[in-house]
């Protein structure tokens, strides 16, 4: 499949804003370049999806500039899409300043963007768990590390990389050994977890390594099954371990029934609109003391997400963590 590129011209303070946004949209696999030199050092080092112009890094912006590169397919109507990417710049605009917000466009292989971002994934940690692309071998003698976790995250969120998703991973991590108690009387071992929107599985496999019994991911996107299953795969997650459902955990009646009911920890990683809208619904699904564990805020709208729990009877917040511009927030059912 062909697709177009389309390039939106913004300032560097907005590309987090706008590639959320863009998240929300649907969009994935963008590409972020910026005017700013980048050292060999900081190449090397790099693990974030981005590519330099063919012309020179960040060719012909200033240093407050940046071009976020999005792909639609080429032989769809885009034009439903680029309403919804101009409204969500009309509203970013009414608190951030996102520059131009000019889009231009030229049609693009797919090898474009599906390859060559894969040069910038390396080997990482997420304290002491190390990320890894499947495609790359990791020195052992370079990490010290406690778990190994292998990623394609192909056209799904979830490399394990960004902000948000380091945060679950950590919130996991400190989490999950307090449920292996004797206080779980079946089976003191057996700890579920219900992972919202899982992408690429990185959560629901991280979740598994550290600790966690069963995982039940849900996603609305169907084309992410693919790659999920790879990830679980080359991770040898057995089968049992891992269930899939496309569709909404609060409205679609088939998903809900699979799921289920009795987690000790749900996660959701995604926007604060939708984390606002999922916490109301969530709660039958945990059990007593359970945890919901909420990242993908960016920091100007933790306030909203906060409210929204502490109005919610089932919960009581515990922690908040943040990393950067993004905040992850912990709470515990009553």
């Amino acid at each position: 499949m062909d697709y177009i590129k389309y390039t939106l011209l913004t300032k560097r303070d907005a590309v987090d804003l706008i590639s959320a946004e863009l998240d929300a949209i649907g969009i994935q696999g963008i590409e972020i370049e910026d005017g700013l030199p980048i050292s060999p050092e900081e190449t090397a080092g790099m693990f974030i999806d981005i590519l330099p112009d063919p012309s020179g890094p960040g060719a012909g912006l200033s240093e407050d500039e940046a071009r976020v590169h999005f792909y639609l397919p080429k032989e769809e109507n885009n034009e439903e899409t680029l309403v919804k990417v101009r409204e969500a710049l009309s509203e970013l605009a009414s608190f951030a300043d996102v520059g131009a917000g000019t889009i231009t466009l030229k049609d693009s292989p797919a090898d474009d963007w599906l390859h060559n971002w894969k040069q910038f994934f390396k080997p990482f940690m997420v304290e002491d768990i190390l990320i890894k692309p499947t495609w790359e071998k990791a020195d052992e003698r370079a990490f010290s590390y406690r778990t190994v976790i292998e990623i394609d995250p192909g056209t799904a969120f979830g490399t394990g990389s960004h902000e948000t998703t380091r945060l679950c991973i950590q919130a996991l991590r400190k989490w999950i050994p307090t449920f292996a108690s004797p206080r779980k009387e079946q089976d003191p071992r057996r700890i579920r977890l219900l992972d919202v929107g899982t992408g690429s599985g990185i959560l629901g496999i991280a979740a598994l390594k550290l600790g966690a019994s069963f995982v039940f991911a849900t996603d609305l996107d169907a084309g992410v099954e693919p790659t999920l299953l790879q990830n679980l795969a080359v991770n040898k997650i057995p089968e049992e371990d891992f269930c899939f459902r496309t569709g909404d955990i609060l409205e679609d009646a088939r998903v809900k029934s699979a799921a289920g009911d009795g987690y000790d920890i749900i996660t959701a990683n995604i926007l604060a609109p939708v984390l606002i809208r999922l916490q109301k619904g969530l709660g039958p699904f945990l059990c007593a003391g359970g945890l919901l564990i909420l990242s993908g805020i960016i920091e100007d709208k933790e306030t909203e997400v906060k409210s929204a729990l502490e109005d919610n009877p089932d919960f009581d917040i515990i922690e908040t963590v943040r990393l950067g511009e993004w905040v992850s927030i912990t709470a515990r059912k009553r």
